[in-house]
This record gives structure tokens, C-alpha cells and sequence, in this order.
């Protein structure tokens, strides 16, 4: 053979591995097993037991282990090896994470497990180390691991195989609303928050007594979320109703406070309780920064003085500060107030993820307890058969002893003897083969015979039980009923819900404000600045090179500017907040999100109950109630559909003159404007080429009037010739009209 001849190819080779598929279909099918792989095995809950795998396998790790309450605690790193080694092959890090969360009581509303050492804590700091840190069960867990050696649930294999693992656990609580859960999986998520296991509970009594209740009627006992860290829920019931409907919504959630007088006029407020998932350092370094930047006007100071419970002390800036004000105010600026997002997104039964309301939710775990109920039943059913069975060949040696006796003394095969002469099982045969001589006594005769009539009774309930779908019910309830009893104190609600009270926090704000005459200076580059007092000669402006000033607006310190850009969006700043003169500004664009290309329109100062004639180049408009512009968002707030060619303060003016490219006039009454919050408008004028050049509105008394480009102003008294209906095409311009074919020079 060639040297440079391949070898031929063997059955199994390189070759035979080698698959033949276009690589979309490829990509599409293994990313759809790993989206599936994600969903079920990591990222959802099962609405049974409220848990995820790790946290399954975590818990009955422990249990095989015999952590339980009243045993001492085992090392962190015992434990997750255990997890690691028999159940979970996917790193010891997300195992301890899972570990250290469930012992969190200010992450879990009921802790599964029982932690000793550093934890972490609300601050935000991380756990120690798995080798310094010990844990073991709490009651809560034994509850939700209640029956499992009863055949209560199915097991499966482990990764390995050489082992079992339950796929879900009794559950004696409705832990998945209990403790909440969060989750991320591919185009899916879960958000739900913690609940009080007493108030779930009465609901499922109530589902149980009344099937068709409606979720109105179980909000009579869950009010609604109850979280670890307490805090006070102000979301509307109506809300509310509609989030436990759906599965889908949220919960305004604030921080608890209380009002410290300190004498002499002077108070300082006391946060007890913080929203939950917030982090009480990341909460005080925010509200420092707020204090620093100045936009929190109304807060003084803040200062932590939490030992084991949260205290964080804020000074208000003046005492004539109301404190309901100034709370207010700081719910709107910082993580004091907080929205938590409700995504009810859990596995079925059958492992299929879906949304549940809360009813739905509810349903599922009382049918998850009834066939605990069910299994556990059978199971004992069968423990007591077999154990009728042995009794039963023991009442027949005891009835017949003296041939037992001599059957067992003198026959070479006792067993196959007694078998035959008294109609008895191996099994039957087996015990009275092992049976002591002591235990031939009377005494015991007596107690197998109590034995067995016990036995039959508690068979004959048991087999009534499993015939009867009301007494199987009747038992879910009542074991409902001793779990609650024996969560004891864990079942006072930490949330309270109530109202939030209708305070004006932005007066309040603009009242702490000094009031001070200045002029907003804004270039043609966007470098913006507030100059003290009053501008008389804009010719002494100093600008960056090759800048120059376009807008020039007097203004106060309490006054909002409106900044109306080319792309159809007003922003709104506070006069307060503006750079000073000193220098050249700051860009615009830094407080603002407005791209380079977009320019703008126009500039001027809100005033109350002021309507504005917003035009575009296409030659539609609408008035607009210059409320309906103010925006403190960096985004600000999309208003006109099309491009800016026009925006005209309306005033006391009755009539609306408009120019196109094609030099034609029309003019029309303003009543014949519609007043809009945001749009395109309607056609002003008409146009076969070109578009809107100019618009403007004066009253029919005072005649309306241009500028050229030289400063000479003109009042056209017979403007009437030019007077149509809105939409028309208009007349040309007289003679003598700005060149500009504006009303204004430009």
C-alpha cells in the first residue's frame, strides 16, 4: 500500500458521525432544547411544592441527612457536597446560593432552612464562606417534606442513576405563593411575590367549602402580598383584583416611616421598614446622592442608625417641611418606594409553563394535597393489610398451639407442614417460625388481638376514605388547618395596605425654591446657562467659537422651561436646575436625550392654562394645552407627528394666519382648530408643491401684523381679503410682504 494512500474506513468511524442537515435546522432544534432544558429544570417554579429543582434537591438532600430541626446543624460545605455529588451536577456555587437564599429572612417569607453564622444580610453583603457556615431545616421545610418515605409523590432517577429523587415534594403549605419566586428563562419569566401561608390557607378553606368562589371573595382573605421586609402596600384594590385575575401586574410597595418630634418645632422621620429586595446601604448611598445633586430640595440629611433593625433617620431641610411632604416627594425620587412586578409564569402538573390567577394557583396545590392524601393512604392501606395478614396466621397458632407446638418439634419441614395443615401463607408460616416462646404468653394473645381489631378499624375508615371524594376533602381541610396552627407567629402580616395620601409634592418643592428674576441663554450649539437678573443687551453674550446665541428667554428660578425639538418632542427642565452664567453652560444634550441631528424649534416659559399652535411642515396643527407638553422624563414626550415648522403661543388671538412655499395667504378662525394632548392635527392649508412656510395668530381687533428682516413692523388692516375656511389654498400674499414670505424676519 501507497504510504500516502488513507487508511480505509472502520464501522464507527469519523465518517459514520457525520449528519447531513441545513445548520438553521440544527441551531433551531438544540436551541429549542435548551430553552425547554432552562424553563423546566432552572428558571420556573412548579406550582405543586413552589419550587425549582436546586431547591427541591437542596431540601431533600438535608432531609436524607437528617437535618431536621431538633438535630444539630452540619457544615454548608457537607451539604452542598452531598447535593453536588447525588443530585445536582452544576457547580457547588449556585447550589450554596440557592442554600443560603432559603435561610435569608429577609429574602424568604417562611425560611426552609435554619442558618448559622453569616448569612448575609439586608445591607447586601454576601454569605460567608460554605466551610464557616452551618445549616439544618426549619419547620417550614419539614412541613413541605411531610410523608415523602409514604409514597406521597414520584421519584426518579438522578443523573447517575444510581439514585432517586422526588420530582415534587407534599407540600403542606402553598409554598409557591408563600415565599414567591423570581426566575429568567428564555422568552419567559416568573415574578411572584411573597404571601402570609395563614391567609393562603384560609382562601384554600374557603375554595374548599366554596368551589365556584370567585377571586374577589378569596381577596377577602389573601389582602395581598405580605413581604419579609414588611413595608407598606399602597397599589388600588381595584389593581390589585385585576393582578390576582390575570397573574400579571404589579405592587407599589413604600417604606414604613414614623414621625420623632424633637422639641422646639423640629422633628426628624424614622424608616423602620424598607421595600423589599432593596438594599439599605445602596437606599442611603441613593438618597446622599440626591442630597448632593440638589434634587431632593426638601431633605436635609440622612444617617443610618440600624442595629439589628432597620433605622435610617432623614432630616428634613427646614422644620416648616411637612413630613408627609417630604416623604412624598422622596417616594417619587428613590428606591423608598418601589414597584414589584407580578409575573405568575409557573410549571403545571404536567411540567407545561403558564400564567396563573390566583384561584387557578390555588386550585392546583389543594389537588397536589388530595393526591398526597390519596398516596399516603394507599400506602398505609398496604402497610396495614400486610400487617392484618401476619396477625391473622398468628390468631391461628395461638388457636391451635399445641399442635403449632408439635408440628414445629417433631415434623423434619415444620414450615411446609404448617402451611398444609392450616391453609397458611409464606409469610404467615415465616412468623410463627420466629415467634418467641415468651411471647406464647396469654398476655400477648390479648394484645395481638387488640392489635388486629385496631388495625381492621383504621383499614375499614381508610378504604371509606379512598371511596369518598367529601371525606377526602374533609381531610385536606383539616390538615390545612394543623399546618397553620403550627406555623404559630410566622403568620402575622408584616405588609400593611393603605392609600397613598394626595399630597402636592412638586408645590411643596417649587415653594422651597427662592424666587429670582433670570434669563435663559441658549446658543445655536445647545450650550445652555441662566444668567441673575435680566439680559438688556444680548451683544455682550460671550460664546465658545463659532457659536452664537438663539434663544434669549427671561425667566424665574421657579418657572419650567419647555424645549420643543425638531422631531416632534417637548422636554421640560427646571429654571432652578440650569448651569450658571459664569462660564459658557453645559450641552443641552447632557440633560436631555436629544440626538445631534435633531434641532430646535422653539424655547419659552410654561405659564398655567396657556394654549400654543403647533404646526407642521406638512401643513397640519392643533392647539395644544401647554400642560400636555411638560415632561420631566430625559426622553421627553412625543407630541407633534411630523416636522416642526410652528409653535405659536395662541394667547387671546381669534384668528390664525398661515403661508406656504407658494407665497399664498389664508387666514381662518382658530375655532376651527381642535385643542389636542398629542397628534398630527388637521390640514391648515392646502398645497400643490412645497409646504407650511409660517403661521401666526392675532386678534381680529388689532389686525395682524408682519416683520422684515430690518426690524419694521406692519399692520395689515385688511387682512379680511384673505379670509377662508380652514384646509383652503389660499391667496397670494399682498404686495409689500416680507421677502421672507415669513410673518416674522428670520
Amino acid at each position: 500500500m501507497a504510504l500516502d494512500t488513507p487508511p480505509p474506513e472502520t464501522p464507527g468511524g469519523p465518517s459514520d458521525r457525520i449528519i447531513d442537515e441545513p445548520l438553521s435546522e440544527a441551531l433551531s432544534r438544540r436551541y429549542l432544547a435548551y430553552a425547554l432544558s432552562v424553563i423546566t429544570d432552572r428558571a420556573l417554579p412548579d406550582v405543586r411544592d413552589g419550587l425549582k429543582p436546586v431547591q427541591r434537591r437542596v431540601l431533600y438532600a438535608m432531609r436524607e441527612m437528617r437535618l431536621n430541626p431538633d438535630a444539630a446543624a452540619r457544615k454548608c460545605a457537607k451539604v452542598v457536597g452531598e447535593v453536588m455529588g447525588g443530585y445536582h451536577p452544576h457547580g457547588d456555587q449556585s447550589i450554596y446560593d440557592t442554600l443560603v437564599r432559603m435561610a435569608q429572612a429577609f429574602a424568604q417569607r417562611y425560611p426552609l432552612v435554619d442558618g448559622q453564622g453569616n448569612f448575609g444580610n439586608i445591607d447586601g453583603d454576601n454569605a460567608a464562606a460554605m466551610r464557616y457556615t452551618e445549616a439544618k431545616l426549619t419547620v417550614a421545610a419539614t412541613l413541605l417534606l411531610d410523608g415523602i418515605d409514604e409514597d406521597a409523590v414520584d421519584f426518579r432517577p438522578t443523573y447517575d442513576g444510581s439514585d432517586t429523587e422526588p420530582v415534587v415534594l407534599p407540600s403542606g403549605f402553598p409554598n409557591l405563593l408563600a415565599n414567591g419566586a423570581t426566575g429568567i428563562a428564555v422568552g419567559m419569566a416568573t415574578s411572584i411575590p411573597p404571601h402570609n401561608a395563614g391567609e393562603l390557607i384560609d382562601a384554600c378553606l374557603l375554595l374548599l367549602d366554596q368551589p365556584d368562589a370567585s377571586t374577589e371573595a378569596l381577596m377577602a382573605h389573601v389582602q395581598g402580598p405580605d413581604f419579609p421586609t414588611g413595608g407598606v402596600i399602597v397599589e388600588p384594590a381595584a389593581s390589585l383584583l385585576e393582578t390576582y385575575q390575570t397573574g400579571r401586574g404589579g405592587v407599589r410597595l413604600r417604606a414604613r416611616w414614623t414621625k420623632e418630634d424633637l422639641g422646639k418645632g423640629t422633628y426628624q422621620i424614622v424608616v423602620t421598614e424598607i421595600p423589599y429586595q432593596v438594599k439599605k446601604a445602596d437606599l442611603i448611598e441613593q438618597l446622599a446622592e440626591l442630597i448632593d445633586a440638589k434634587k431632593a430640595p426638601l431633605l436635609g440629611d440622612v444617617r443610618d442608625e440600624s442595629a439589628e433593625d432597620v433605622r435610617l433617620v432623614l432630616e428634613p431641610k427646614s422644620r416648616n417641611v411637612e413630613a408627609e411632604v417630604l416623604m412624598e416627594s422622596l417616594f417619587k425620587l428613590s428606591d423608598l418606594e418601589t414597584r414589584f412586578s407580578v409575573n405568575l409564569n409557573v410549571l403545571d402538573a404536567r411540567g407545561t409553563p403558564g400564567v396563573m390567577g390566583l384561584k387557578t394557583a390555588l386550585v392546583a396545590f389543594l389537588d397536589h394535597r388530595r393526591d398526597v392524601l390519596v398516596r399516603r393512604a394507599r400506602h398505609r392501606l398496604a402497610k396495614i393489610e400486610a400487617r392484618l395478614h401476619i396477625l391473622d396466621g398468628l390468631m391461628v397458632a395461638y388457636l391451635n398451639l399445641d399442635e403449632v407446638i408439635r408440628i414445629v418439634r417433631y415434623e423434619e419441614e415444620p414450615k411446609a407442614r404448617l402451611i398444609e395443615t392450616f391453609a397458611l401463607t409464606d409469610l404467615q408460616a415465616d412468623a410463627i417460625l420466629n415467634t418467641r416462646l415468651r411471647q406464647l404468653a396469654r398476655l400477648e394473645e390479648m394484645e395481638i388481638r387488640r392489635e388486629h381489631a385496631e388495625l381492621s378499624e383504621e383499614r375499614d375508615g381508610i378504604v371509606g376514605m379512598l371511596a369518598s371524594d367529601k371525606a377526602q376533602w374533609k381531610l385536606v381541610a383539616t390538615g390545612l388547618r394543623d399546618v397553620k396552627a403550627s406555623l404559630g407567629d410566622l403568620n402575622r402580616r408584616r405588609s400593611t395596605l393603605a392609600e397613598a395620601p394626595q399630597v402636592d409634592a412638586e408645590a411643596a418643592i417649587e415653594a422651597m425654591i427662592v424666587r429670582e428674576p433670570i434669563t435663559v441663554i441658549l446658543s445655536e450649539r445647545g450650550w445652555i446657562r441662566a444668567a441673575k437678573g435680566r439680559v438688556e443687551d444680548p451683544s455682550e453674550l460671550k460664546f465658545k467659537e463659532g457659536d452664537k446665541l438663539q434663544f434669549l428667554v427671561p425667566a424665574e428660578t421657579t418657572d419650567k422651561l419647555l424645549i420643543f425639538a425638531s422631531d416632534g418632542r417637548f422636554f421640560t427642565l427646571g429654571c432652578d436646575k440650569l448651569p450658571g452664567a459664569r462660564g459658557h453652560g453645559e450641552p443641552l444634550r447632557l440633560m436631555i436625550d436629544l440626538d445631534d441631528k435633531v434641532g430646535l424649534v422653539d424655547v419659552f416659559i410654561h405659564r398655567a392654562g396657556a394654549k400654543r399652535v403647533l404646526a407642521s411642515r406638512e401643513g397640519y396643527g392643533f392647539i395644544l394645552p401647554e400642560e400636555e407638553a411638560i415632561a420631566f422624563r430625559r426622553a421627553g414626550k412625543q407630541v407633534l407627528n411630523g416636522k416642526p415648522q410652528a409653535c405659536i403661543a395662541l394667547g387671546e388671538a381669534d384668528h390664525l394666519a398661515v403661508i406656504g412655499d407658494n407665497g399664498k395667504l389664508l387666514v381662518f378662525p382658530v375655532a376651527e382648530l381642535p385643542e389636542m394632548p398629542r397628534g398630527k392635527g388637521v390640514k391648515l392649508q392646502s398645497y400643490r408643491e412645497g409646504g407650511l412656510k409660517d403661521a401666526a395668530a392675532f386678534k381680529a381687533e388689532e389686525g395682524m401684523t408682519t416683520v422684515d428682516n430690518s426690524g419694521r413692523t406692519r399692520v395689515w388692516a385688511e387682512w379680511r381679503e384673505w379670509l377662508g375656511r380652514r384646509a383652503g389654498a389660499g391667496k397670494l400674499a399682498p404686495k409689500g410682504w416680507p421677502a421672507s414670505k415669513r410673518f416674522r424676519g428670520r
